[in-house]
Parts: structure tokens; C-alpha cells; sequence
């Protein structure tokens, strides 16, 4: 990791830089796979998942014995533990839910607003290294509770055709409609496109790769809605004398373990908390099993001494973290002045893995600075708001001629027409 003290505002742009990657060889082949699906469905399916996941694959639907056998493999620890966060994080995703509330905003005009679920959506689970059924919870969970009609889950198959089973039983407890046993792009283009076997949905959720993530942002030109922008996974941490080091280093390395890809970012105020969490990323690192990967990515990684906390909270926003640390004093005074952020974690045992397991937030969040403008997943991600308004005739009355002020003033007469019309008829309905 990096070490950057007191550097020059002018300098901030690099010090907060992603890793990037070259794409344009990658979008050729996302690009190939698409095509492929979309003209061929299923064949094409079975083609990349023997290609790339090396296992043959008839028939894509998680069957109910499948259901039934991963239950039976994953260890009763385990499912309580799956069950307790999925309870944490009904109660508060269950907590957004809005109830409709209707305004009069004129004597006689009244407008409201209703959520009405998607009604079909898509959901990605990775595999790899790393089987994220975790990220089934995050998903399907708020999907359920808005009412979503169909949500199909896509995760990738074992070499022997088998889903991991924690992911399964995620799935299970969480409310998916329909499983199937596919992966990487090809997913991603059966959830766009449909196939014979797969349905077509109208927004895919789901982090990934780098060949998901541009398969995602390459359907989305077609007019597919999706969660956000995604990209590799990262961490934030503000620091001062009162944090701890070795909470410190293992929120860092909790991030970095995610891949070669990902970045973490070290922030602090005091110069002397700077070697001891350097000492501890070394220690822990060389007990982690992932290690190789993990020392990639902090290779893309920096700790950075800064003048005082507001240069700190400033750096931090202009980053836009995906996930933030605050383990400093005045946590929350100083979480006031957090704009840019996917999810911020206040305090020195508030670690980042309890966001991404059970405490009840979203784990699904912006990465790439894309914080500044996008939110993590939530209820609201899987609903269309809708407006409503009901006009009385004392309401019309009220309103007309502000409305055929502005419609002759945008030249738009039938506009006009459509009040005038209403009020003539009023008026007759009066004089009788």
C-alpha cells in the first residue's frame, strides 16, 4: 500500500483514481456472446456453460429435488445464520415501504403517488472463488417485498451442473420464483433477451466480473433498466487516534480479499496510527487464504495523512466510496458531512462485513464514484412510482385559467382546448 502524506489538492485526482482495465477486446467478446444468445437461446446457453463454467447442462431450472438436496448439504449453523440476517433485513427493508399520501394542492385538485412493482426481474449471483449467496438476500428480499410478480435468479453451475448450495437455499428462503443453473454473460443475455427455457425480465440486478458488468452495460443500451453502475469492490476508511489498528487493517483487507480488482483507501489525521495499521495488513495478510489476491489489490491501494478531518471529509467525497468507515470520535457529527457514499459504517465496531451480511442494510451498492449520483439497493429499486391526480369541478374551476394562460403561451391550443371545453361546460350546467 502506498503511503501519501499532506499531498497538494492539485494531486487528488490520482490519489482517488481507480484501477482501470482494458475494455475494448472485452466488449468484443460480451458483445459475441450476446448475439449468440439472442439468435440461438438455449443452445447457446449450453455451448459457453460447457465453454466456460466446463459442466453440460440440460436442463437450466433448479428442480425441486435440487432444492431439497442443497438443504440437506449446507449445515444447520449456516442456515440459522442465513436465517437471522434474512430476518434483520426484512425489518428494515420492510421499513420503506411508503403509504400513499394524497395533497390537495388547489381547493379541489388532489394528487398523490403509488409504487406499483416491477413485475418481472432478473437477479445475478456470482459463483467463482466466491459464492456470494449473501448477495441473494440483498436482492431477493427487497424484490419480495415490493411485490415483484417473477424474480428469476441466474447463478453459475458447478463443473458438475450443481449450484452452490447456500446459494439455493438463499433462494429458497428469500422468495425467488425461478433458479437457473447459468452464468456469466450468457446469463446476463438470457435474463435481456429471454430464451425457450429462460423468461426475459425487465431490469437485471447483480454484481459480477468484468465481462458481467460490460454484458450489463451493454444490454442496458437496448433498453434493459438495471441496478447501477457496478464495478469492483471498495472500502474507504477515515481514521483518527481513537481507532483501532487492527480493526482498521481487517476492514481493509475485507475489501481487498474481493479480487485483484478491487481498491481500499486509507484516510487519517494522525501520522503516528499510520505503521501500526501497516504492521497489521502484513501480519493478517500473510493468515489469509486468499492472499495473492488480496496483495494485488492493495497494490492498487493508498494511505493517505491528511491536515485535519475536514480535508479528510472532502477527499472522502470527491472518492465517493462504496462503502465508508468512520472510526474516529464524533462519529456521527462528522457522518453529517458524508455526501457521497454507498454505505457508511460509524464507530470502531461497526465493521463493513456486517453490512454486507446481517446487519439490515444493502450490500448492492454504487462503486467507481458512482456514489455521487446513484443509491444502494433498496425497495425502491424494484418499483416504478406512479402519480395520480383527480380534479373536481370546483378543482377545474380553480385551476383552468392558469392552465390555458400556459398552454396558449406555449402555442399548444388543443392543451388550451381541453380545459376551455370543461369550464364552457361548467358554466352552461350553471346558468341552467
Amino acid at each position: 500500500m502506498q503511503v501519501i502524506r499532506y499531498p497538494e489538492k492539485s494531486d487528488w485526482k490520482d490519489i482517488i483514481a481507480r484501477p482501470t482495465f482494458e475494455t475494448a477486446s472485452l466488449e468484443s467478446i460480451v458483445s459475441n456472446i450476446l448475439d449468440d444468445v439472442k439468435l440461438n437461446g438455449d443452445a447457446a446457453l449450453r455451448h459457453y456453460t460447457a465453454k466456460f463454467d466446463k459442466a453440460e447442462i440440460e436442463n437450466f431450472a433448479v428442480s425441486v429435488s435440487e432444492f431439497e438436496e442443497a438443504e440437506n448439504l449446507i449445515s444447520g449453523e449456516l442456515k440459522a445464520a442465513i436465517l437471522h440476517a434474512e430476518e434483520n433485513l426484512e425489518i428494515f427493508h420492510r421499513s420503506h415501504i411508503e403509504k400513499p399520501e394524497r395533497i390537495e394542492t388547489t381547493p379541489g385538485v388532489v394528487c398523490w403517488r403509488e409504487s406499483r412493482a416491477i413485475e418481472r426481474v432478473g437477479l445475478y449471483i456470482p459463483g467463482g472463488s466466491a459464492p456470494l449467496f449473501s448477495t441473494v438476500l440483498m436482492l431477493a428480499i427487497p424484490a419480495r417485498i415490493a411485490g415483484c410478480g417473477e424474480i428469476v435468479l441466474c447463478s453459475p453451475p458447478d463443473s458438475t451442473g450443481k449450484i452452490h448450495p447456500a446459494i439455493l437455499f438463499a433462494a429458497q428462503v428469500c422468495g425467488a420464483t425461478k433458479v437457473f443453473k447459468v452464468g456469466g454473460v450468457q446469463a446476463i443475455a438470457a435474463m435481456a433477451y429471454g430464451t425457450e427455457t429462460v423468461p426475459q425480465v425487465y431490469k437485471i440486478f447483480g454484481p459480477g466480473n468484468q465481462f458481467v458488468t460490460a454484458a450489463k452495460q451493454m444490454v442496458a443500451r437496448e433498453g434493459i433498466a438495471l441496478d447501477m453502475p457496478a464495478g469492483p469492490s471498495e472500502v474507504a476508511i477515515l481514521a483518527d487516534d481513537t481507532a483501532v489498528p487492527a480493526f482498521v487493517a481487517a476492514d481493509l483487507l475485507s475489501q481487498a480479499e474481493h479480487g485483484a480488482d478491487s481498491q481500499v483507501l486509507f484516510v487519517t489525521t494522525e501520522e503516528k496510527i499510520i505503521e501500526p495499521v501497516l504492521r497489521e495488513l502484513e501480519s493478517q495478510l500473510n493468515r489469509l487464504p486468499r492472499r495473492d489476491l488480496t496483495t494485488q489489490a492493495l497494490e492498487n491501494s493508498r494511505a493517505v495523512l491528511v491536515k485535519n478531518t475536514d480535508e479528510a471529509i472532502e477527499l472522502l467525497n470527491e472518492y465517493a466510496p462504496e462503502h465508508l468507515i468512520l472510526a474516529c470520535q464524533n462519529d456521527e457529527g462528522i457522518a453529517a458531512k458524508v455526501v457521497n457514499a454507498g454505505s457508511v459504517f460509524l464507530g470502531n465496531y461497526s465493521c463493513e462485513s456486517a453490512g454486507d451480511y446481517a446487519s439490515g442494510t444493502n450490500h448492492t451498492l454504487p462503486t467507481n464514484g458512482a456514489a455521487r449520483t446513484f443509491s444502494g439497493v433498496s425497495v425502491d429499486s424494484f418499483v416504478k412510482k406512479i402519480t395520480f391526480q383527480k380534479l373536481s369541478a370546483e378543482g377545474i374551476k380553480n385551476l383552468g385559467a392558469t392552465i390555458e394562460t400556459m398552454a396558449a403561451a406555449e402555442g399548444l391550443e388543443a392543451h388550451k382546448n381541453a380545459v376551455t371545453l370543461r369550464l364552457k361546460e361548467l358554466g352552461r350546467k350553471a346558468a341552467v
